[in-house]
């Protein structure tokens, strides 16, 4: 559905209603905790931009605990002696975390219009002017531009990573708003209308996607968003394992919970029926991890515990019948749905990209343990902090030789579930190799993203866990 409705509407632009004679203030909203490796990139970008100093407000949001502090100081002060309006806002109590900055931020805005990005974006010069004429309609309520990825090619798990939000941002964001469906504020990169977040509540501090949820309350408002996928703004993608499972989980744990808050609502409402179930099938998609995590424990017994139909029998070949649809739709589809959005966004090498589906493919089971924990907790309403991802300032120029990120301090939280994910690998090993020496071949390929993703992601992490394990050992001697 949303490949379909990508390429129904893929041609329909949003145009400004009309551009403003004078241009407006707006608010350039930096929240940020312990962000030393980056703070100084993003602070040099925004004083870049191509906007008025007199009509741009720079708010640097801290809940900093660590050098950052004096950094964004020093950076801030430097900013106000070149004659920006720059403020340093920092926050010893983390009530809310990033949504209660943002809150506290927004109080004392001299803007109408808030841009806010996160500590890991690059802005391009052109970004606000590309994106403030669309506040020429009274309507819109917010403005998104598309991630890009400025170091992509850095390793394997960026390449993947890069092509899972070149996914979700190049085919569903377009697709969604295109049609007139519910989309979603990323929560960076994009620009709101200061009325518009007091009008649907203001910022709350009750999910862990609080740009999920507050796009959900604006647009059952009535509000209007638009999303600008021809306008990209540059950010830093995790490089460590880690720290991409705390940002799936956290994303993951985010949406549910937003959908146990905001689905009743929508049904409630006068929206129209195709959007209503859009909606329920983008903020129940990832129940899908449960699904999957089941099937785990599934195919094992359906190895040894086949049902003893004659056809089957007399006709090999007949089994194939039910596995190749099988694969195709929970396979294939996914494959073509990313391929589509490389052949979109990177016409030139996206042949080449398309490469790495397999491994998107595997990754992306190896992830269900982590996500499938995170639906879980959401559900029974377990209470977690907002765990920030790791950045560390890997820009384009440095993304071959740099490998100082491994020395930081700032590392993804570590937990035993690797080695439950390790297990999970040996255990599908031993399944596709059992088929192989059967020669059900057809059978072995199908199961083989399974052990792939689980040593990717177990092993990407225990790999980073056990040098420090021996570093702390040989210490303790």
């Amino acid at each position: 559905m949303i490949w379909f409705l990508y390429w129904k509407h893929s041609r329909q632009r949003p145009e400004p209603k009309k551009h403003f004679d004078e241009l407006p203030v707006v608010t350039v909203q930096l929240p940020m905790f312990n962000e030393m490796h980056v703070v100084k990139r993003l602070l040099k970008a925004v004083s870049e931009i191509d906007y008025p100093k007199e009509k741009m407000q720079i708010q640097v949001l801290d809940d900093s605990t660590d050098e950052t502090i004096e950094i964004c100081k020093e950076e801030v002060a430097k900013l106000v002696e070149r004659g920006y309006d720059a403020e340093y806002i920092h926050r010893t109590d983390r009530t809310g975390f990033k949504a209660g900055a943002l809150e506290e931020g927004t109080k004392v805005a001299k803007g109408e219009y808030l841009f806010i990005l996160d500590a890991d974006f690059v802005p391009n010069p052109d970004v606000l002017q590309k994106t403030i004429h669309y506040f020429s309609d009274d309507n819109i309520g917010m403005i998104q531009t598309r991630w890009g990825h400025i170091n992509r090619e850095y390793n394997l798990l960026t390449r993947v990573q890069a092509m899972f939000l070149d996914g979700h941002l190049e085919l569903e964001q377009t697709a969604r708003n295109r049609s007139g469906r519910f989309f979603t504020f990323n929560g960076t990169a994009g620009m709101w209308r200061k009325s518009c977040i007091i009008d649907a509540g203001g910022w709350d501090h009750d999910t862990l996607t609080e740009d999920m949820d507050l796009s959900y309350r604006a647009q059952l408002k009535g509000w209007k968003f638009i999303f600008l996928n021809d306008v990209e703004t540059p950010a830093e993608l995790p490089v460590d394992m880690d720290g991409f499972k705390n940002q799936q989980h956290r994303w993951t744990k985010g949406s549910i919970q937003v959908c146990k808050k905001i689905l009743v609502p929508i049904w409630r409402s006068d929206a129209p029926l195709v959007c209503k179930l859009e909606a329920t099938a983008h903020l129940t998609s990832n129940f899908a991890y449960l699904l999957l995590f089941l099937l785990l424990f599934l195919i094992s017994p359906k190895q040894y515990f086949r049902p003893d139909w004659a056809w089957l029998q007399t006709h090999p070949w007949a089994e194939h019948l039910l596995n190749v649809p099988i694969f195709f739709f929970g396979s294939v589809s996914v494959a073509l749905f990313y391929a589509a959005s490389q052949k979109a966004l990177r016409p030139g090498t996206w042949k080449k990209d398309i490469l790495y589906l397999p491994l998107l493919l595997a990754l992306g089971i190896g992830m269900s343990i982590n996500n499938a924990k995170a639906v879980l907790e959401a559900v029974f309403g377990h209470e977690t902090g907002f765990v920030r991802t790791p950045k560390y300032g890997i820009d384009k120029d440095e993304e071959k030789k740099s490998n100082s990120w491994k020395s930081s301090r700032y590392k993804g939280i570590k937990s035993l579930m690797p080695f439950f994910e390790l297990a999970f690998g040996i255990f599908f090993l031993v399944i596709v190799v059992e088929n192989l020496i059967t020669m059900n071949w057809v059978t072995a390929i199908l199961l083989m993203p399974f052990p792939v993703g689980f040593f990717y992601t177990s092993l990407s992490s225990i790999a980073r866990v056990m040098p420090e394990l021996f570093a702390s050992k040989e210490q303790k001697n």
